[in-house]
């Protein structure tokens, strides 16, 4: 059967990716603990109110890089160099909620299990792409595929993160905690991870620019407030 190599193909890929979530998963249960900073613990309990459910659940990931984590089996992280940012009075326990909010939407959206569909999806594309492709621009047909796969990918990686910053507004807004606080981390957050800027074009960029996911933000209050 001529479908038979990408067929095969998806499969390797499949069991790749199931085998990196395994390897996320061992990393997470062995480098985390459970979340109860003390100055964390009073917003834990009002996102949990807010929701009508007990408190949040957060874990603190024992790595350096400032960020926050939605594991794909349901649990929040935040990492270590974000408590450390919070003990230096670099970032708030509001802000830090923001961003617990935020990855609460990934799995109340369920994100993780939308990206493993989308990834047996886009890799169909991109080898149905390569093949087509590669008859008509032999050497560069592979390329221009791949190209257009990853391209679907950040698309669909930023419409998952606008939607994930939609539940965080709600969420916050619900607390009692309003959208300065996320919108205050967004503009700290360049700053906080030590990036200079977008490296590639915005169509391949796995996040939204921060301007517009703050005037979306903005946005989504006033019709939250008006509704």
């Amino acid at each position: 059967m001529k479908f038979t190599p990408i067929i095969l193909l998806i499969l390797y890929l499949a069991a790749m990716w199931f085998f990196s979530l395994w390897r996320l998963k061992q990393d997470l249960n062995q480098k985390s603990t459970p979340l109860t900073h003390p100055r964390l613990t009073p917003m834990l309990e009002r996102l949990g109110r807010a929701m009508d459910l007990p408190p949040v659940r957060a874990h603190v990931y024992e790595v350096e890089p400032v960020n926050g984590l939605a594991a794909p089996d349901g649990r929040i992280f935040l990492t270590r160099g974000f408590i450390r940012k919070l003990d230096a009075g670099e970032v708030t326990p509001e802000e830090l909620a923001s961003v617990i909010a935020h990855e609460l939407g990934h799995v109340a959206h369920g994100h993780a299990r939308r990206r493993m569909i989308d990834f047996a999806g886009q890799n169909a594309i991109r080898m149905a792409l390569a093949t087509v492709l590669g008859r008509f621009i032999p050497g560069l047909g592979a390329w221009i595929a791949g190209l257009i796969a990853s391209a679907v990918a950040a698309r669909l990686s930023r419409d998952d993160e606008f939607e994930a910053d939609r539940f965080a507004t709600a969420l916050m807004m619900r607390a009692g905690l309003g959208t300065a606080p996320q919108i205050s981390l967004f503009r700290k957050l360049e700053r906080l991870t030590g990036g200079k800027g977008a490296a590639a074009p915005a169509w391949l960029l796995s996040h939204p620019p921060i301007p517009r996911r703050i005037a979306a933000i903005e946005a989504q209050e006033g019709r939250w407030r008006q509704g």
